[in-house]
């Protein structure tokens, strides 16, 4: 294969990534709604509500350093890094396949969300302290979580680079139904949760500034930065989605050759496998009461148990 079609299919990748993430936030937002019996807005609002935040000027504390300039840039450009390394629309690797596994990946989106705490913080807006100071709880709790996953991982599959773990489970072995692989599903799926601002401690529509996790580190930026921030957040919740079902659910589907047709069929397949578990994740997040802030280390305490269990398993099976 060319390189001149390594890149484009790079491309491609990420113009999926890119475009049509505002799509599937619409989406999920307006089953949301409607499973509580609203009417719940388009799912084309987020585009709309790009275009109108593009067309305004930003607006910063004066106290404002350069961190909350370059956070709306960070938490934007990282999920698209992390496209480079995950098989998205195809299950042979392209340029930049091999330059990071799934901990690297984890590492990119994690340089997102510490400029965005540390920009939470610098705009000098109570709320955003505060609420950089939950996430930084969260991510303490669900950073353990995906390094015991990835060992998991790589005991089941023999790697942990995404396009191999996708191949050693594209024609499914007897592994690929074991106790091992089903905890981990498991434990990604709780882990999703927490990495989208979905825990049932949560509820990332809300604007009650007490109640807040993820919503209260962006309280202070406005125009152009708030966009970047919300295309961003979107677009990493795309990126999680294509690892758990391309890479460790249903890693079927996915073009085998760079033709136009495979390629359109891959997108095809993808598109209604991430539709699929958005719905199941509307319902697990609409199904549970919101619990007490303290109660997030019940929650991924859980979510680490069942990865330790996964890890064990895959250490002790045949």
């Amino acid at each position: 294969m060319s390189i001149a079609t390594t890149f484009g299919l790079n491309l491609l990748q990420l113009a999926f990534v890119v475009g049509l993430a505002p799509l599937f936030s619409g989406i999920a937002g307006r089953w949301r709604e409607n499973i509580q019996g609203k009417r719940g807005p388009s799912i084309w609002q987020p585009y709309r509500d790009l275009r109108k935040l593009f067309a305004k000027e930003d607006r910063r504390s004066e106290s404002a350093t350069w961190i909350a300039r370059f956070a709306p840039y960070a938490v934007c450009l990282s999920p698209m890094l992390v496209t480079l390394l995950i098989p998205v629309l195809t299950d042979f690797p392209l340029f930049g396949a091999f330059a990071g596994d799934m901990l690297a990946a984890g590492f990119i989106l994690g340089i997102g969300g510490f400029f965005l705490t540390l920009a939470a913080v610098d705009t000098g807006v109570p709320y955003g302290a505060m609420g950089a100071s939950r996430t930084r709880m969260v991510g303490f709790l669900a950073e353990p979580v995906l390094i015991v996953i990835l060992f998991a991982v790589s005991f089941v599959a023999n790697s942990t680079i995404p396009y191999i773990v996708q191949q050693q489970w594209v024609h499914p072995p007897a592994h690929f139904f074991s106790p091992a692989h089903v905890l981990v599903l498991v434990a990604f799926f709780m882990l999703i949760i927490a990495e989208t601002g979905r825990l049932p401690v949560d509820n990332p529509l809300g604007h009650f500034e007490l109640a807040m996790i993820e919503e209260s580190r962006v309280l202070d930026f406005s125009g152009r930065s708030f966009a970047l921030l919300k295309w961003g957040s979107a677009m990493k919740m795309v990126v999680l989605a294509v690892v758990f079902v391309n890479v460790l659910f249903a890693p079927w589907g996915l073009a085998t050759t760079p033709v136009l047709q495979a390629l359109a069929q891959a997108i095809i397949a993808v598109f209604i496998k991430i539709v699929v578990l958005l719905a199941v994740l509307v319902v697990v997040e609409t199904s549970f009461s919101k619990l007490r802030l303290f109660r997030i280390a019940e929650y991924l305490g859980g979510a680490f148990v069942v990865a330790v269990t996964a890890m064990i398993a895959a250490v002790l099976s045949p």
